[in-house]
């Protein structure tokens, strides 16, 4: 598939009011350990107020090691755990403390094309290119998404 040429993503697409209620009643229930199993709740230390921010998060898995997409750009989430280096993932009663390994843009195309043919129902509205594309067409667009690879602390 082609990438979509005429309308290139922004570094960082805010959601709308209704996108905001849904990750809040996400986050919510993901954070009392119901929902789809790959879904966590994403909790880091804001980089200016030092308030620990949470969102709800699509963890992936490639050869075993967990990966950390950001589809909507760099988001406030990614900005702030940049600058610590490190998140908290939570899921019902279970913490886990990661450093984050920032994924070359050349390591992505591969790391993205299996996000989004994982979470296409979720993600999909933010990527110019279709799910089920080859990893080559990600190559003109890893630039504009975050990955990180979560190592254990």
């Amino acid at each position: 598939m082609k990438v979509n040429e005429s309308v290139p993503p922004p570094p960082f697409r805010k959601p709308n009011r209704l996108e905001t209620v849904f990750n809040r009643a996400m986050g919510f229930l993901v954070g009392l350990g119901i929902g789809p199993a790959y879904m966590q709740v994403l909790q880091v230390r804001g980089r200016k107020t030092g308030r620990v921010y949470s969102t709800p998060v699509n963890i992936l898995e490639v050869g075993g090691k967990p990966y950390l997409v950001a589809p909507r750009g760099r988001t406030q989430w990614v900005r702030n755990a940049e600058a610590s280096g490190e998140t908290l993932l939570k899921r019902g009663r279970q913490k886990r403390k990661y450093r984050l390994r920032a994924v070359a843009d050349t390591e992505k195309p591969q790391i993205l094309k299996l996000y989004l043919d994982s979470y296409k129902s979720q993600v999909q509205q933010y990527f110019p290119v279709s799910a089920g594309s080859p990893a080559a067409t990600f190559h003109e667009i890893a630039a504009n998404y975050p990955v990180f690879e979560l190592l254990a602390s």
